[in-house]
């Protein structure tokens, strides 16, 4: 994998109908098998709720997980805190309240709420790790807590992050079914990725749970960036690309499936991209605006993949999943 000098290479590959085949390779059986291995790690109750930059200092932000209505706020010094969605007077949404002095201040009665809590509204445990923030509901995961989130190993100080979410009809299983199955990606997005090929899989329950694949990401007509990709899953809700050889050695695409509601589940994806190239700080000098490309290339190939798993949550369903 190139590392110095232009590390651009001109494609050389076949027609999109002419390339190989790669059906056979990709087993339902290994695919299932990876998949619950990752769905019998802990988690410690934790799920993603949003980008860190989504709760901001001066309003709330309000999604429901696993049908658990959560608000999230700041406190005066920036902490993170999360909530019971609802006001514990007359349920007003505490995602419409205002946050003054670190505090919730409903809107139906003037009612401010704080991370010490009031009687019948305790706040949950919550976590910002710079990039995207956490609440752990106890009562959902069914798990022993963990006093934090099981994060992946993500690059030094220095990296360029992203975070895009898109929402489907579909399980966080079949989310990560789509993750777990590398071989897909350059027959199903044949405008991202080219050449291929799933260097190992794991057949069996290997100390390393792990894909890893060389694949070429197209910039645009013949052009492309190749490297060596590795595909793992911390945990029953994640699956993350770290790249191990090549451009952007370092860096990480994380994967998060959040549930919101019975077959409704959030893709929660971070991008945290490094580079050791010098050029790399014009990069993140500009990142007001090389931030959002960001965002539009993840949601542009989720656009497919949510296809991918809403299709496959539709055959479970109904018993007609041939995996």
């Amino acid at each position: 994998m190139p590392r110095r000098g232009l590390p651009l290479r001109l494609l050389n590959t076949p027609a999109w109908p002419e390339q190989e085949p790669t059906w056979r390779a990709a087993k339902p059986s290994l695919i299932a098998a990876a998949l619950k291995r990752a769905q019998a790690r802990p988690a410690g109750n934790w799920f993603v709720l949003a980008a860190s930059n989504e709760v901001p200092a001066t309003r709330p932000f309000g999604r429901t997980i696993a049908g658990v209505e959560v608000v999230a706020w700041r406190g005066t010094d920036g902490t993170l805190h999360a909530a019971p969605g609802s006001c514990p007077h007359l349920g007003a949404p505490l995602c419409q309240a205002a946050v003054h002095g670190g505090k919730l201040l409903c809107r139906w009665h003037g009612l401010a709420l704080g991370a010490a809590g009031f009687p019948g509204w305790q706040p949950f445990p919550a976590h910002d790790d710079g990039v995207l923030a956490w609440v752990r509901l106890d009562s959902v995961g069914g798990e022993q807590p963990l006093p934090e989130p099981v994060l992946p190993q993500r690059p030094a100080a220095g990296a360029l992050s992203a975070v895009a979410t898109v929402i489907g009809r579909c399980e966080p299983e079949d989310v990560l079914a789509n993750r777990l199955d590398p071989w897909h990606g350059a027959w199903f997005h044949p405008y991202s990725f080219a050449n291929l090929r799933v260097v190992s899989a794991p057949e069996r329950d290997e100390e390393e749970d792990r894909f890893l694949v060389e694949v070429t990401f197209k910039l645009g007509g013949r052009v492309g960036v190749p490297v060596l990709a590795a595909f793992t899953c911390p945990e029953p809700r994640t699956v993350v690309m770290h790249i191990v050889e090549g451009e952007g050695a370092g860096s990480v695409v994380e994967t998060h499936a959040t549930p919101l509601g019975p077959g409704r589940t959030a893709v929660i994806e971070a991008t945290i991209a490094h580079s050791d190239r010098p050029g790399f700080r014009f990069a993140r000098a500009a990142a007001p605006v090389v931030r959002p490309v960001m965002r539009w290339a993840a949601q542009r190939l989720w656009r497919d993949d949510l296809d991918y798993a809403e299709r496959r949550y539709a055959l479970r369903r109904t018993g007609r999943f041939p995996g």
